[in-house]
């Protein structure tokens, strides 16, 4: 009975203090209104939107770069225009130049005469294409071209051919079809048709010059001018002549044996080869 009447007085204290915070809580709301200033009137609606900052497009963009391309040099146009023709290797009318490269060959006399008047660029009156130097446009037709050049055609000229002619003179040449060689004095290399039934002719003066060079006596100096020009000798003599010392076997060339000849009591077994037998019958 005595736990019951702490309960309720408990409780009854509970609502006494809920009662007096929600006064307090009031009180000051109230104080707080009053004393808060009037906002301020809003003017008049004007109907202009806040103005947005601004952004090109990718069309403004676009513009802007085809314009650039139009103000450049005709130099650079007709760069442009040729690059286009050399890496796709068809023909283009002036309308799909404008819209491959953005240049307008119709519109720029200068650019149009100077396509036309280019040795790169062939036109047939309404197309442009690329024009290479030699007309080949396979591994076999680049073949019968260098063929027709005994005395050797520069690579840079077939250089333009067509797109993969470069991969295709290295596999003539790892054929054994051409040769491919470099020139010392411009560094360019040479192809030369490989081919025993294609008769070369070789100057006078050169065959008396290569006569007139005398080479070292020692490989070792033979391998060092290779060397100096470039050229990877086939032999290695130094290490041969190391590996001999190591072995204890003697560097020195063995003297060549003569050849013995016939004997009369040999058994003539090839009479059909006189010539062999010369010796026998003068002895």
């Amino acid at each position: 009975m005595a736990l019951q009447e702490k309960l309720d007085r408990f409780n009854k204290q509970q609502e006494k203090c809920q009662s007096m915070l929600s006064n307090i809580a009031a009180k000051s709301s109230s104080s707080r209104a009053a004393a808060a200033p009037k906002p301020a009137s809003a003017p008049p609606f004007s109907g202009a939107r806040p103005s947005a900052p601004v952004k090109f497009s990718n069309d403004t963009e676009r513009l802007q770069h085809i314009n650039s391309i139009r103000k450049s040099p005709v130099g650079a146009q007709m760069k442009r225009v040729i690059d286009i023709l050399f890496q796709t290797r068809q023909a283009f009318t002036p309308e799909q130049i404008n819209e491959a490269c953005y240049v307008d060959v119709n519109g720029n006399r200068d650019v149009f005469e100077g396509l036309r008047k280019n040795p790169k660029v062939y036109y047939d009156g309404k197309r442009f294409s690329y024009k290479a130097k030699h007309d080949v446009k396979n591994k076999n037709e680049l073949l019968v071209l260098i063929r027709k050049f005994i005395e050797g055609i520069a690579v840079i000229d077939l250089k333009d051919a067509y797109p993969n002619v470069m991969e295709d003179l290295q596999a003539l040449k790892a054929a054994g079809q051409i040769w491919l060689l470099s020139n010392f004095d411009s560094q360019e290399d040479i192809a030369f048709p490989n081919d025993p039934r294609v008769p070369i002719k070789v100057d006078d003066d050169l065959k008396e010059l290569f006569r007139s060079i005398e080479l070292p006596r020692d490989m070792l100096d033979i391998e060092k001018d290779l060397q100096k020009n470039g050229m990877k000798p086939a032999t290695n003599t130094a290490k041969r002549r190391a590996a001999a010392q190591v072995q204890g076997i003697s560097a020195k060339p063995k003297p060549k044996q003569k050849n013995k000849e016939f004997s009369k009591k040999a058994k003539l077994t090839n009479a059909h080869l006189p010539e062999l037998f010369q010796n026998l019958k003068n002895s």
